[in-house]
């Protein structure tokens, strides 16, 4: 048997008096995603005593040791500095595979809790709970960018698409790649993002890193977005640029005219020759 399951997670709190409500959050209270074997269980438990619930391995004891784990909160790595967390995480792994993402949330915090609008109430002892909207996505539905929104991500977009090519003219693969997936490529997924919530009037998510925008984008323009993507040899390198600027560029001119933004093309040609012209150079 799993040691994760909604029964398991429910028996311990309706048995520990210091576990005060269960709210379910996550994939798993979207009706909208197909359940699957690698889903998360995403839980919060609102809690009279942390530090006890801690001291006594309660977590350990009800659910097992993890194969593999991380308590965040105790880390400095994406802590901010002078910054105490009131809450308490436990993300782990366990041997058949499944997942448990577990906060503690202190009960005498709760006028600072934000609800997330993917949560369902599995338990709330105090009725603290009752006019709890149903879930829904709509927390993570695609907003409509603002003028500066849209100008800025494009001009970051084409300031940064010439630090790639450069790397990729002098070989500097590693700089080439990382420039082009963590400072190019989030520009272009915003891009992305902004042409499906205008296709369906923003009311659509297409999921963290944009895992479900399969859904939402023809098989011509998801195979186009794949072709971004290449290993690190040079002039496969080179084309993915190639799919990635000039589709960029194609998106940017249909996301300005279908909302009404301008669009600073100036830019966006002069950014293109100077690339072609540093390509050209290069490839023979």
């Amino acid at each position: 048997m799993s040691p994760i399951s909604e029964t398991k997670i429910l028996t311990l709190a309706k048995q520990d008096e210091r576990i005060r409500a269960v709210i379910l959050n996550g994939s798993r209270a979207n009706s909208l995603v197909a359940p699957d074997e690698y889903q998360d269980y995403d839980v919060l438990f609102m809690v009279s005593d942390i530090e006890s619930i801690k001291k006594d391995n309660t977590i350990y004891k009800t659910f097992g040791q993890p194969v593999i784990q991380q308590l965040p909160d105790d880390m400095l790595l994406g802590s901010e500095e002078g910054v105490i967390p009131f809450s308490y995480a436990y993300l782990m792994i366990y041997e058949d595979g499944s997942r448990l993402d577990l906060t503690l949330f202190p009960i005498d915090k709760l006028d600072e809790y934000k609800r997330d609008s993917l949560s369902i109430i599995w338990l709330d002892k105090d009725g603290l709970f009752k006019d709890m909207p149903e879930a829904s996505d709509i927390d993570y539905h695609v907003q409509r960018p603002s003028q500066r929104e849209f100008t800025e991500v494009c001009n970051e977009f084409w300031w940064c698409t010439t630090n790639v090519a450069k790397g990729l003219a002098r070989e500097e693969r590693v700089y080439a790649k990382d420039m082009m997936e963590t400072v190019v490529r989030p520009m272009f997924l915003q891009l992305l993002e902004w042409k499906v919530g205008s296709e369906h009037n923003f009311s659509a998510s297409i999921g963290k890193s944009g895992k479900y925008i399969k859904q939402y984008l023809s098989t011509k323009a998801y195979n186009k977005v794949l072709r971004t993507y290449s290993n690190a040899n040079i002039q496969n390198t080179w084309e993915a640029f190639n799919t990635m600027t000039t589709y960029f560029y194609e998106l940017q001119l249909k996301l300005g005219k279908r909302l009404a933004l301008d669009v600073n093309t100036k830019e966006a040609k002069n950014t293109l020759k100077y690339i072609e012209k540093i390509r050209s150079s290069v490839i023979l």
